[in-house]
């Protein structure tokens, strides 16, 4: 069986990833058969992306320079879908936002997702809460009936107190509200698997650091970026893992291996 290496970035803004060099070199470094990447901020042709091994697969937001999802593959999946959760509040409606892309292979679905961020007046708390995240679970179940399903991106939200350096600090605020959470939980009750943490149930490891405070070099962050998967995919599960190291966005990568 062949050990196929899928990563997650949510990149914000893809075409500064690109200038800063940091696309090319994680690409040199990591050799992922699938990238998927969040808050591309860019339709397909506005960056210059030379990865001629891989297939490009786009969801742009109709706002220029906002939201947007993509999915770079070496393996040509069998259909594509950019799928959208209609749900509108006074910020828009995601559905136009290009936030999810389904991508089927052979033996799963892959969805790539850049959930909205709940607003630090969380004002989309409600969209989120009462549409968003039951939308999006009831699309990994339909899925489900095919065939298994694995899920990454950024959730917009830490799960546990193990999650966020400062849980006690952010209770009540986006990221970190019983509602998001809820979220969470609601996709592992599922039957879906945190892969990072079903393999480091302990590890205070994060994926997204503030701009303000020093807060990466200080490590005070939080861990919103993740992949689920369906739990019949747990025993071919070989790694999960974060990559602090990578720089080039306020979020870092996380990838698993799958066997296949």
């Amino acid at each position: 069986m062949a050990e196929l290496k899928i990563f997650s970035w949510n990149v914000n803004g893809l075409r500064a990833v690109i200038r800063k060099g940091a696309l090319e070199k994680f690409i040199s470094e990591y050799q992922p058969d699938i990238l998927c990447l969040q808050e591309t901020k860019a339709k397909q042709g506005q960056a210059e992306v030379d990865l001629p091994e891989y297939e490009e697969i786009w969801n742009s937001a109709e706002r220029p320079g906002y939201s947007g999802t993509a999915i770079f593959t070496k393996i040509k999946p069998i259909n594509t879908e950019n799928y959208k959760i209609n749900c509108e509040d006074n910020y828009g409606n995601p559905g136009t936002e290009g936030r999810v892309l389904v991508a089927e292979f052979e033996n799963f679905y892959l969805v790539n997702v850049y959930t909205p961020n709940a607003k630090p007046d969380l004002s989309r708390l409600s969209l989120r809460y009462n549409e968003w995240d039951p939308e999006f679970l009831d699309l990994l179940k339909e899925l489900e009936k095919k065939k298994p399903v694995v899920t990454c991106g950024d959730f917009n939200a830490a799960h546990e107190e193990i999650d966020l350096a400062r849980p006690k600090a952010n209770h009540h605020n986006a990221g970190f509200t019983d509602e998001e959470r809820k979220g969470i939980s609601n996709l592992l009750d599922a039957g879906f698997v945190d892969t990072f943490r079903s393999l480091h149930p302990k590890s205070e490891r994060y994926t997204w650091w503030s701009h303000w405070g020093n807060a990466r070099a200080n490590n005070v962050g939080w861990r919103i970026d993740y992949f689920f998967i369906s739990d019949t995919l747990k025993p071919k599960l070989k790694s999960a893992e974060i990559y602090e190291n990578v720089l080039g966005s306020d979020h870092c990568p996380v990838s698993i291996e799958l066997e296949v």
